[in-house]
């Protein structure tokens, strides 16, 4: 990986330039580059990365309403562009930046309150249910588990021991990941668990068993025995071929995510753990980090 010059980009209709002050890494960029996804993501390299950022508004396209230019922003790139690891990058979604989010939470912020929102949507997820995030310590997980807590629900959370006092601080009840993981959620949630959110892959027949029924059980990971198992694999991606046939569905963007994750934010209820920031020439040892997948939050490139 490498910082090249490229050309400007520039705000077309129903969308904003920005100059980025940080953008997000995601996880699932640093598994197509690694030929993972080759059969199901065909990519021509090179190929540009970041689907959300933040930063100040300096260029508005035709039709856009109720912001303006020198206005602080965080939102999305298209998922097709990828482009937001730039010094400057154009939105088709966005929102004021919350004042209590410094640059670099903001940043990585709206690509996590999409994908959370879309899959607690789908789960229908609300007051008085109990969900398990599986890796709820990683740069979706963690924004997952506050936004169950502020819709009423109670979350258990996957992750290793050494985040369990972390996702405690989130609001959620911490276990550990792997063998006996049924018996321990059980324990935790006698009554039962109403929706399983999957952020790790590899588990699905033990998060089946815990959810009681495959319906209740939504992933994001890149596990393509989700089809097998009769499971959700969640992408907002618009649909295609080669996704369908891995089992992945593209759902609807939960873009309302954003004005909710700003309202959270104002209340003090909503955080964006990150988990390290790298300036944007070192964007390859931000894809090293991520590739342990040992990540507490979200990976951040800062301009």
């Amino acid at each position: 990986m490498h910082v090249a010059e490229v050309e400007e980009p520039h705000a077309g209709p129903g969308e904003i330039r920005i100059a980025v002050r940080a953008s997000g890494l995601s996880a699932g960029e640093a598994i197509i580059r690694s030929g993972t996804l080759r059969d199901v993501v065909p990519t021509t390299f090179p190929s540009r990365t970041g689907v959300d950022a933040a930063g100040v508004v300096d260029e508005i396209g035709a039709g856009v309403t109720g912001v303006g230019v020198g206005e602080e922003v965080f939102g999305m790139t298209t998922i097709a562009a990828r482009s937001a690891n730039a010094d400057y990058a154009v939105l088709t979604a966005w929102a004021p930046k919350p004042a209590a989010w410094t640059w670099q939470e903001a940043g990585g912020a709206a690509g996590s309150v999409e994908t959370a929102t879309r899959v607690l949507d789908r789960l229908a997820v609300g007051a008085g249910h109990t969900v398990l995030v599986q890796g709820a310590a990683g740069g979706v997980g963690t924004i997952a588990v506050q936004l169950a807590v502020a819709r009423g629900a109670t979350a258990i959370g996957t992750a290793g021991e050494h985040n369990h006092d972390f996702l405690r601080a989130l609001g959620a009840e911490p276990t550990t990941y792997g063998p006996g993981l049924v018996e321990r959620v059980r324990a935790l949630a006698p009554d039962g668990v109403d929706a399983v959110f999957d952020c790790a892959g590899g588990a699905l027949s033990d998060l089946i068993a815990i959810a009681g029924d495959r319906a209740r059980v939504v992933t994001i990971a890149a596990d393509f025995t989700a089809a097998a198992h009769g499971v959700h694999m969640s992408h907002g991606a618009p649909a295609d071929e080669t996704a369908a046939a891995a089992g992945a569905a593209a759902d609807p963007l939960a873009l309302h995510g954003l004005d909710i994750a700003v309202k959270l934010a104002e209340e003090g209820r909503l955080r964006v753990p990150v988990a390290a920031a790298f300036p944007l020439a070192e964007a390859a040892a931000a894809h090293e980090l991520s590739e342990t997948r040992h990540a507490r939050g979200k990976i951040v490139l800062v301009n």
